[in-house]
């Protein structure tokens, strides 16, 4: 069997303009889910190391579903499944949103709790014993330093996160992939497409790695 086949670099980059418009919708879908996960994280994060125990469950129950559970699945729960219990639809970019953010926020939560209990117990003390009261020594010695440590697992969080919007296109959010299989069905090019699609991808990720490690850099210097 003959097969030759050659890459056409043409027809990848005439994708390029079909495949631009998907590329706000996937940072809007990322980021606008990670901007919620992350309050989500903080909250569930401190309730982890709560001297309450029963809040300590709570917790843990949210953060082993969600972390147990492909995104794929809690995204077509939330498009699908949520609908017939509310009674009402969901739009496919607020479920997309929705799916990050509850998926972030559980591995968020314990970059929080690990972050917070990495800071030496003495710091607490020698904060209590020059008169600030348990918040304050939380939010002006204790939080600060751990925001610090946790640059570097927040970035690799944001990366993961904006890499699972490409899971979205099953619901029809016209992110990168679903751009991407768009033009594939009306010109049949689909490993130039999606060479493309990963290329744009990389930039995007690899643009974010690079914003991290300076901020990472000058939180440390700071």
């Amino acid at each position: 069997m003959d097969f030759d086949f050659q890459f056409d670099w043409a027809a990848a980059f005439a994708s390029i303009p079909y495949l631009l418009p998907g590329i706000p919708w996937t940072l809007l879908i990322s980021f606008g889910g990670l901007a919620i996960g992350f309050f989500i994280g903080i909250f569930f994060g401190l309730l982890r190391i709560s001297p309450i125990r029963w809040l300590r469950w709570v917790a843990l129950c949210y953060i082993e579903v969600f972390r147990g559970t492909p995104i794929l699945v809690q995204v077509l729960f939330i498009f699908y499944g949520l609908p017939q219990l509310l009674g009402s639809p969901i739009n496919a970019l607020v479920a997309g949103i929705a799916a990050i953010a509850v998926n972030s926020g559980a591995y968020i939560s314990e970059i929080v709790r690990g972050g917070v209990q990495s800071i030496e117990r003495g710091q607490r003390e020698a904060s209590l014993s020059l008169g600030l009261s348990r918040a304050q020594a939380f939010r002006y010695v204790i939080w600060p330093q751990a925001l610090r440590r946790m640059i570097p697992p927040l970035g690799n969080q944001a990366i993961i996160s904006i890499k699972d919007t490409s899971l979205f296109s099953v619901i029809g959010v016209s992110e990168l992939v679903r751009q991407g299989q768009i033009y594939i069905a009306t010109t049949f090019n689909a490993l130039e497409v999606y060479f493309m699609v990963a290329v744009m991808y990389l930039a995007i990720t690899w643009t974010l790695s690079i914003l991290l490690r300076l901020l990472e850099r000058r939180g440390i210097a700071g």
